[in-house]
């Protein structure tokens, strides 16, 4: 975490959109973790839970669109920031999924400090650069994902949220930003609450309705 704190202030100091680029392409990556192991639990009959499936993909989901609105920025144009994001995403992957099998509060600690990151940067992007994001327009990819698409996702990794609660306003690139910002708080509080002693029996997805749940066996942590 350091490390990529360090590199990312000294390479990417002038070059904000190839820097959210990695970032991104990088921060999705610890869900798809969680994802395989869980997979993995199922199918060794070990823990099925279908609320963390969704909530993690959902995740990942909402990942995927800020990467896709960074590509859309020009953040991918070169090679060498597409290559450092998938070299550090494939190992990332594997020390995630390792971790995650040891210790899922490790993991999910691991990530709550990459999201908490990830607003930090947003949110001082946003500061410095207010005036001009104004001045531009929001990427279709970004119309699309927050307001017009079906937003169903947009709501399953909001877990401190009920379902449809929350809709960002995307008239200009300063809202783009602004809800990016918003999505990795989001994602804290999700990991936050993954985090508590109770979780594996009572975090449920925002459209889960409680009265439908079975207690299920958890993953030993």
């Amino acid at each position: 975490m350091a490390f990529w704190c360090f590199s990312s202030i000294k390479i990417y100091a002038n070059r904000p959109y190839p820097r959210f680029y990695v970032l991104e392409t990088v921060a999705r990556v610890p869900y798809f973790s969680y994802l395989s192991v869980l997979h993995l639990y199922e199918t060794l009959g070990l823990w099925r839970k279908a609320d963390w499936l969704k909530i993690h993909f959902a995740e990942s989901w909402n990942e995927l669109h800020h990467l896709l609105i960074m590509e859309s920025l020009g953040g991918a144009e070169f090679w060498g920031d597409r290559l450092l994001a998938k070299t550090t995403a494939l190992i990332y992957y594997w020390v995630i999924a390792a971790l995650y099998v040891v210790s899922p509060r490790s993991a999910y600690h691991f990530m709550e400090l990459v999201e908490e990151h990830a607003y930090a940067s947003y949110d001082k992007f946003l500061q410095s650069e207010a005036e001009h994001l104004k001045t531009l327009p929001a990427p279709d990819v970004a119309i699309q994902y927050y307001q017009d698409g079906d937003l169903y996702m947009f709501d399953e990794f909001q877990t401190a949220h009920q379902a449809a609660e929350r809709r960002p306003q995307v008239d200009t690139l300063y809202d783009v930003f602004v809800a990016i910002r918003d999505d990795e708080m989001e994602h804290v509080k999700t990991i936050l609450a993954c985090q508590q002693p109770e979780a594996q029996q009572a975090l449920l997805s925002p459209h889960t309705p409680p009265a439908l749940t079975t207690e299920d066996t958890p993953v030993v942590s």
